[in-house]
């Protein structure tokens, strides 16, 4: 009985001398992070400013190219992929590298270079979303009268949406996560805490500039999903389109 009464307190020693310096250690963490507060708040602007443009060009460029690959026959969908394959191939500090030889250092560049990373996984996802939508839809519609565009406007977009949607998501936290390399050119954002703590070893500056970036996309991506809710049918979900 008394062996049972005092088994607890080993361990009880044991998890203090484990937490009490993590706790510690958190702490000093959070302090060292507070000191960066301001840093974190203008760099975090300048992030997603350069994400939200790179990302609405992104849209505007690919949900068009999406809809030119699924048109009758296909044609030109394996052409436009490959392409697309291909800027999404290049490394993306290369592809940042590339587009400050052509336009110089600065913002101009980072958006440009954020741009082309983004639009594979939306153009993609269109082509899909498109294709997908049932066919006993599309030929109601024609039996009714609609025009291609009204077809393409009324049926397939609001039946796609759902996918494109997926891929704009997609598109959106792989730009948030790439978008520190933009310092790298002089675009800034967070990349400026995080590069400069690895160049001082300082840990606590890394992670000032590492754990708001995985926030954002962490909000980027429930953002969107609201937007998703609002304006994607309740009806609407992923199907096949050879039903």
């Amino acid at each position: 009985m008394k062996l049972a009464q005092y088994s607890w307190r080993p361990c009880l020693a044991t998890a203090l001398a484990v937490c009490t310096p993590a706790h510690a250690a958190g702490r000093d963490i959070v302090d060292g992070l507070m000191q960066f507060r301001s840093d974190i708040a203008y760099q975090s602007i300048q992030l997603m400013t350069m994400v939200a443009i790179a990302g609405a060009l992104a849209i505007v460029a690919a949900v068009p190219l999406g809809i030119c690959m699924s048109r009758p026959a296909q044609r030109r969908a394996a052409v436009i992929m490959q392409v697309l394959n291909v800027g999404q191939a290049i490394p993306k500090l290369a592809l940042l590298a590339l587009a400050m030889s052509v336009l110089g250092i600065g913002t101009v560049p980072a958006i440009f270079g954020l741009w082309v990373a983004t639009l594979l996984p939306i153009a993609q996802n269109t082509y899909e979303g498109l294709r997908a939508v049932p066919r006993a839809l599309i030929e109601a519609a024609t039996g009714m009268g609609m025009t291609p565009l009204q077809i393409l406007w009324r049926v397939e977009l609001p039946n796609a949406l759902y996918v494109i949607f997926a891929g704009i998501r997609t598109a959106l936290a792989i730009t948030v996560g790439t978008a520190p390399l933009a310092f790298l050119i002089g675009g800034g954002g967070l990349g400026e805490l995080i590069f400069t703590g690895i160049d001082l070893n300082d840990f606590t500056m890394l992670l000032a500039g590492a754990i708001p970036i995985a926030l954002l996309a962490i909000l980027t991506d429930a953002v969107l999903g609201l937007v998703q809710r609002k304006l994607v049918s309740r009806g609407v979900t992923p199907c096949d389109g050879k039903n």
